[in-house]
């Protein structure tokens, strides 16, 4: 994914300036899905203007222009979405560590395990009075931008909190029949 995309899909949804999108991107947008400063912002906006992807609407007080999506754009944005995504190289640190969470002695990796699990239920208790708030707010036929995007993020804390539980009843289970922990005392000992 390119940073000409996120805007593409911002400007797509209302035209904004570079300041309107920054500050997007310093909310749930940058925390949970893609981070840009207005360094990198307004000197893509301005290439973005040049290849016919965004024109200025409307320049306003101090130069502050508001840019809209043109249908070159609206076409890109298309593109981009339709298309598989291009995850030639993976590198997630998260899954990594899970992986690899056994190299721990069972103490610590029940540390980790907890302290993945309660983090989850923290953001799912954050994240689902807002995601009530969002529908009671709509009404029955609208479907607010962000919305789909937070029940992804509903779903995948509630799938990681539980696979971390589950995680956790295996460990005790492995413990208990006296077969955890041997691997790092072996290679530490």
């Amino acid at each position: 994914m390119s940073l000409r995309h996120a805007l593409l899909g911002l400007l797509a949804q209302e035209p904004a300036s570079g300041y309107d999108l920054s500050r997007q991107f310093e909310g749930d947008l940058g925390r949970y899905a893609w981070q840009a400063g207005h360094t990198r912002i307004y000197p893509e906006l301005v290439k973005m203007a040049e290849e016919g992807l965004v024109a200025v609407e409307t320049t306003g007080a101090r130069g502050r222009k508001t840019y809209a999506v043109t249908d070159a754009g609206r076409a890109e944005l298309r593109s981009w979405l339709m298309a598989p995504p291009e995850n030639a190289t993976v590198r997630n640190e998260t899954v990594l560590r899970m992986f690899l969470v056994q190299a721990l002695e069972p103490a610590d990796a029940r540390i980790l395990l907890g302290s993945i699990a309660e983090h989850c239920e923290t953001e799912l208790a954050r994240l689902r009075p807002l995601m009530a708030d969002i529908d009671a707010a709509a009404g029955t036929d609208a479907l607010p931008f962000g919305r789909i995007a937070g029940e992804y993020g509903v779903r995948q804390y509630d799938a990681v909190a539980t696979w971390a539980h589950w995680a956790l009843e295996r460990l005790d289970a492995a413990e208990a029949a006296g077969r955890v922990g041997t691997r790092a005392v072996a290679e530490t000992g």
